[in-house]
């Protein structure tokens, strides 16, 4: 059962900057290197605190790995020689990236938009939500579990919850960075090293497992869409590396 709806959010850009500005948008090829992105992402953060660069959100695709929040367990990390760990600045616990997800680091200025912590996972929420729901798929959020869940429902199987998009997000000077990942089609095998963001009693989807032959390139149209019904408009901009 859905416990909150962010359908009303997305009738407009109730996040939008009070000056209209648009931020940048840009999508790196290939797979970035999990710690050379951090160190962009941060420096491009600072900027924007600074007044010496503009907002930008940032698609890409790591390598596979692991990353701990600032809330990780030491216990939630199963197989700790499988892949790259990293620590994380950002919200949550522990979470994969790789090939096939969709990672969207999102370098906001909140001070220019609205300072207002929840109302901005909010948002991230209803950012992912608008984009799922255009291939037809009803994502949902879960008070006490953060990110978005599909429900999944089969004739004679008990329903069942499954994350199809992480939320890890951290402010500096109100500036946000980190941001969401969304599963298109990764290895969902990778998982299974960790207990992915602390959660034992759900499991872990993506698009293409419901289904859905969706490519990295639609997903990215369908989350520039939704992201100008939430946050306003974007501008074609390059990757900061």
């Amino acid at each position: 059962m859905l416990d909150r709806s962010l359908n009303a959010a997305l009738d407009a850009p109730f996040f939008a900057r009070a000056d209209g500005a648009e931020a940048g948008w840009a999508v790196s090829p290939g797979q970035v290197p999990y710690p050379a992105a951090v160190e962009a992402m941060e420096a491009r953060a600072a900027a924007i605190a600074e007044g010496r660069a503009g907002e930008l959100v940032w698609l890409l695709e790591h390598p596979p790995l692991y990353t701990a929040g600032v809330s990780a367990k030491a216990s939630d990390l199963i197989e700790p020689d499988r892949f790259p760990v990293f620590q994380s600045g950002r919200g949550g616990q522990f979470t994969y990236h790789g090939p096939g997800q969709r990672v969207a680091y999102v370098l906001l200025d909140l001070a220019a938009r609205k300072k207002d912590v929840r109302a901005f996972v909010a948002g991230l929420e209803a950012w992912i939500i608008g984009a799922l729901a255009r291939f037809n798929v009803e994502g949902q959020i879960r008070d006490g579990r953060v990110g978005v869940w599909v429900e999944r429902r089969a004739p004679g199987v008990p329903p069942r919850e499954d994350k199809i998009a992480a939320i890890g997000v951290k402010l500096r000077r109100w500036v946000s960075f980190h941001g969401v990942a969304l599963n298109v089609e990764p290895d969902l095998s990778h998982f299974s090293g960790i207990v992915p963001c602390g959660v034992t009693e759900h499991g872990v989807t993506s698009l293409v497992d419901l289904g859905l032959p969706v490519t990295l390139d639609e997903a990215d149209a369908a989350l520039r869409a939704s992201f100008a019904g939430v946050f306003g408009a974007t501008v074609d901009a390059e990757p900061p590396i």
